[in-house]
């Protein structure tokens, strides 16, 4: 089991980013969370079987039709064990 965490840059709020990500981690059976950051980005969680989160790290690098990614940032992390996935609430900036 692996951890990535990502933050992705560029048209992202507002273009169905989080609930796609969502749709697809859960299809892929990949646990964490999603969230719009304050700035403009979109940060996401990603913990399962390494193929799974490789596939949701490269899915990020384009996001659902709408967006336009210019750039995502990708730190591995200890997992945490987490279950299921879901769409978190913007943190106060």
């Amino acid at each position: 089991m692996i951890r990535k965490r990502v933050i992705v840059s560029g048209d992202v709020q507002g273009v169905y980013f989080r609930d796609t990500c969502r749709r697809t981690a859960l299809e892929l059976g990949v646990a964490g969370w999603v969230r719009n950051l304050p700035d403009g980005t979109v940060e996401a969680v990603f913990e399962g079987e390494t193929g799974a989160v490789e596939q949701m790290v490269a899915w990020c690098h384009h996001g659902p039709p709408l967006a336009i990614v210019d750039r995502v940032i990708v730190h591995d992390e200890a997992p945490e064990g987490l279950v299921g996935f879901e769409i978190r609430p913007t943190p106060s900036g």
